[in-house]
């Protein structure tokens, strides 16, 4: 059982909560600078395969910082069903508009690239597609098939929308047997309508348990932004949801504003306080955590796999 939220609160909480030391609207900090994204064979071999499959990564349309590192280790996560998304979220850099179709071939192309590479861990998201009868699910499902075909030892993790409750979307995906199924929760309950609209928090919490009850073998995973307006009491609030509904990994990152039309940064919250944060969650029993400013969905997902079985393992032989 958690510690009781006021001692959270009590722990997490800095002298800079409530009157921001770092407020989003200076400069950002010296722990937030980072090198711009750099040419290597690496990730010029990624770009031109990329290219040449007409395939998209969430790393170029979310202006993920960490891309030069990732893209320089041949490691990225590719965004299905197209870059058009049928929702606003205001912290997205997701283009939102009219979705083209669904291209029947992207599976097959996504399994070449996929090999191609030699990648030995893949992440699979996509745009929300609410105009989709099954959310895009059966393209989810297509995919994890076709990278299991060319690719057998890659670990697959996919990155869903909540699917917006479409009957039978989650077990489409879960069928694939991918080997993480995530899905961010991002922000705490008092803020999804600012922050999510078109969202709920009570239906990615249901969605993430779901996946538990369906698939119990498999991992689950959600990640979180701070900087948002949170408080710690929140941000633990929201971390004991999510042990009740049995996740297993966490990720907590600095939310930056990818440009002057979305939601603006409150705060940047410090290395000590995600360290906190990270100590926290270990303390509720997630599995594995990442909670660092720089932290993103996807950061060093090929090596927090092989951190949540090892972490499986070690919890299986103690009993």
């Amino acid at each position: 059982m958690s510690e009781p939220r006021s001692a959270c609160q009590q722990e997490s909480a800095s002298p800079g909560a409530a009157e921001p030391a770092f407020p989003g609207r200076g400069p950002k900090p010296a722990w937030l600078k980072v090198r711009a994204p750099v040419s290597t064979v690496s990730a010029a071999a990624l770009e031109r395969d990329l290219r040449a499959r007409a395939l998209h990564t969430v790393c170029e349309a979310a202006a993920c910082p960490n891309r030069g590192e990732c893209w320089s280790r041949r490691h990225a996560s590719f965004m299905i069903l197209g870059d058009l998304c049928t929702r606003a979220c205001r912290f997205c850099n997701v283009r939102t508009a009219r979705p083209h179709a669904v291209d029947p071939d992207e599976p097959d192309r996504l399994a070449d690239t996929v090999q191609n590479l030699g990648l030995s861990h893949v992440v699979i998201t996509s745009v929300t597609r609410d105009d989709l009868p099954d959310g895009g699910a059966a393209h989810f499902a297509a995919c994890v098939h076709a990278v299991r075909r060319e690719s057998p030892e890659c670990s697959i993790e996919v990155l869903t929308p909540d699917f917006r409750d479409k009957p039978g979307a989650l077990e489409t995906v879960l069928e694939a047997q991918p080997d993480v199924f995530n899905h961010n929760m991002e922000t705490v309950p008092r803020l999804y309508p600012t922050v999510r609209p078109g969202a709920t928090y009570a239906r990615s919490l249901d969605l993430l348990r779901a996946a538990k009850a369906l698939r119990p073998s498999g991992f689950t995973k959600s990640g979180l932004m701070a900087g948002l307006g949170e408080t710690p009491d929140e941000i633990c609030a929201v971390m004991d949801d999510l042990r009740e509904a049995d996740v297993d990994f966490l990720t907590i990152g600095q939310y930056l504003q990818p440009t002057k039309a979305h939601i603006e940064v409150e705060r940047y919250v410090t290395p000590e306080e995600f360290d906190t944060w990270a100590e926290l969650a270990r303390n509720r029993g997630f599995l594995v955590v990442q909670s660092t400013p720089l932290t993103r969905s996807s950061h060093h997902a090929d090596r927090a796999y092989r951190l949540l079985k090892a972490a499986r393992l070690a919890q299986q032989e103690q009993g």
